[in-house]
C-alpha cells in the first residue's frame, strides 16, 4: 500500500526545483499539505500551482537557509498554517566545483554555509515543532558523502558532514518520537550541475553527469518519500550509488583506483 500523509504538514527547503520540487509533489499526492521554502519565490509559486491544480494544498514560505531569522520565521509559518508540523525535509543545497588548490575562501564558505550550517539550523529550529507530533525529519545528503573525485572536494566534504549530522541525530533523537532519515541519492535529474559557483543557473549548459545512470526525479521522489514514511535511518540509491558506497566501505583502495582511471585525461570544472 502506498504511504499516506493525510492531514499532515510537511515543510521542505529548496522546494522550488530538483529533488525538493518532486518531493513536494509526491508528498502532496500522498495527502500532505506542503510548505514550500526557497529563495526563488517565482519557482515556489509554480510548484504551489502544480500542487493545487492536482487538488492538493501548498503554502509558499520564502526562506534563505543561510539566514537564521528566516529559518525561524519559516518554521513558525509552516507550523502556524495548519497548527502542526509533522515533517521537515532539509533539502536546500548547492554544489561548488573546483580543485582544492583553486577554490577561494568565499567558495568554501558558500558551500558549507548552505549545505551544512543551513541544514543544521533547519533541523535545530524544526525539532521543537516536530517533537509535538512525533514527526519525521529527513536530511538530503548524497553518495558523494562517501566518495570524492577531482574537482568535487567542497561538495563531497559538505555531504560527508550531512552524513555525520544524520548519524548524530539518530542517537540524539532516540526516544523522542522523532525519526531522522538521511538520504544519499546517486545521479538524479536536476539543475545542480548547471549552477555555477556563484549560484547562477545556466539552463543551456549540458549536464556532464552520465545520462545512462540518471534516475528521473519522479522515481527518486517515490523511494525517498517511502523511506521517510517508514522512518528508515538511511537510504542509499540508485543502483550505481549503492555499488559506490559498498566499495567505499569495503574496498576503498579499489574505489580510488577506479576513480583515477575514470578521471584520467579529464580537466575538472
Amino acid at each position: 500500500m502506498a504511504p499516506r500523509f493525510d492531514d499532515q504538514t510537511i515543510w521542505i527547503t529548496g522546494a522550488g526545483s530538483g529533488l525538493g520540487r518532486v518531493m513536494a509533489l509526491e508528498f502532496a499526492a500522498r495527502g500532505a499539505a506542503v510548505a514550500l521554502s526557497g529563495r526563488r519565490v517565482e519557482r515556489l509559486e509554480a510548484v504551489k500551482a502544480e500542487i493545487e491544480a492536482a487538488g492538493g494544498a501548498a503554502l509558499v514560505v520564502p526562506c534563505d537557509v543561510t539566514v537564521e531569522d528566516q529559518i525561524i520565521a519559516a518554521v513558525a509559518a509552516a507550523e502556524g498554517w495548519r497548527g502542526r508540523l509533522d515533517g521537515a525535509v532539509a533539502n536546500a543545497g548547492v554544489s561548488v566545483a573546483g580543485r582544492v588548490e583553486d577554490l577561494s575562501v568565499a567558495e568554501w564558505r558558500r558551500q558549507m554555509e548552505i549545505n551544512v550550517i543551513g541544514l543544521a539550523m533547519t533541523v535545530a529550529h524544526a525539532l521543537p515543532a516536530l517533537r509535538k507530533q512525533s514527526g519525521r525529519l529527513a536530511l538530503i545528503g548524497s553518495v558523494a558523502g562517501f566518495i570524492a573525485g577531482p574537482g568535487s572536494s567542497a561538495y563531497c566534504a559538505s555531504k560527508a558532514a550531512v552524513r555525520a549530522i544524520g548519524d548524530a541525530l539518530t542517537v540524539e533523537l532516540h526516544g523522542s518520537g522523532v525519526s531522522c532519515t538521511t538520504i544519499h541519492p546517486g545521479f538524479v535529474e536536476s539543475d545542480i550541475a548547471r549552477v555555477d559557483n556563484s549560484g547562477a543557473l545556466h539552463e543551456d549548459k549540458a549536464d556532464p553527469r552520465p545520462a545512462a545512470l540518471m534516475w528521473t526525479g519522479e522515481a527518486a521522489a517515490r523511494v525517498m518519500v517511502r523511506a521517510i514514511h517508514r522512518r528508515k535511518r538511511e537510504l542509499v540509491f540508485t543502483g550505481h550509488g549503492k555499488l559506490a558506497v559498498f566499495l567505499a566501505r569495503h574496498a576503498p583502495g579499489l574505489l580510488i583506483t577506479l576513480i583515477r582511471l575514470a578521471s584520467r585525461g579529464r580537466t575538472p570544472a
